[in-house]
């Protein structure tokens, strides 16, 4: 009977870090992005599922990060979210930042902010319990997630290839994300599918 509830407390315990492991595992390339639905700064909930048949770009931002403001400032990220969304990419802003932490904004200011900076995501959703960002994995900002329009996962990591906040070195940095839709729309397979995030950690809640 000792035996039994040894064996009984060891199998429980197999499948507790098993369910931990499947909860907190990252998304993988190849495989079907996580489902999610948020509310967004139109006023409209997103949900990933209706935009099955589409390429979709997930970029993780924070508008006080320094590498985010590098990236904006320059015009780098509003180029490729126009260059994306004139092709028919969905490209959605993900904000993790918890209430009362940095990058912390609501629809109202999200919207002028993109305005101020020429920014034309297809939409920004809001993530402030970080449920999203972390059945994502996301770890900073910016970073980036491209579903194809299948809902597989074919890219996840940095924006480019010199992790800076001096915005002199984005024309000297190879550009992953440009380069992933770049394959995407020829039909190949995205050549750099995992690369190394850089930039602020995402300001999740404690």
């Amino acid at each position: 009977m000792f035996l039994n509830r040894l064996s009984r407390i060891a199998f429980l315990s197999i499948i507790a870090v098993f369910v931990s492991a499947t909860v907190n595992a990252e998304p993988v390339i190849e495989q079907p992005a996580p489902l999610f639905s948020g509310a967004a700064a139109d006023g409209s909930t997103v949900k990933l599922a209706d935009l099955h048949g589409k390429t979709v770009v997930l970029e993780w931002t924070n508008a006080d990060c320094p590498f985010v403001k590098k990236h904006y400032e320059s015009g780098n990220i509003p180029r490729l979210q126009k260059s994306a969304t004139a092709q028919g990419i969905v490209w959605l802003q993900v904000i993790s930042s918890a209430e009362g932490k940095q990058g912390y904004v609501d629809g109202a200011t999200a919207k002028k902010l993109n305005s101020e900076r020429g920014a034309t995501p297809t939409n920004t959703v809001f993530d402030p319990d970080g449920k999203i960002g972390r059945l994502y994995g996301a770890t900073n900002t910016p970073q980036f997630f491209i579903i194809n329009p299948e809902g597989v996962l074919v890219y996840k990591g940095g924006i480019d290839s010199i992790p800076s906040a001096d915005q002199e070195d984005i024309a000297k940095a190879e550009n992953y994300v440009s380069a992933a839709l770049a394959d995407l729309a020829t039909g190949k397979k995205v050549a750099k599918a995992s690369t190394r995030p850089y930039g602020c950690t995402v300001k999740y809640a404690s």
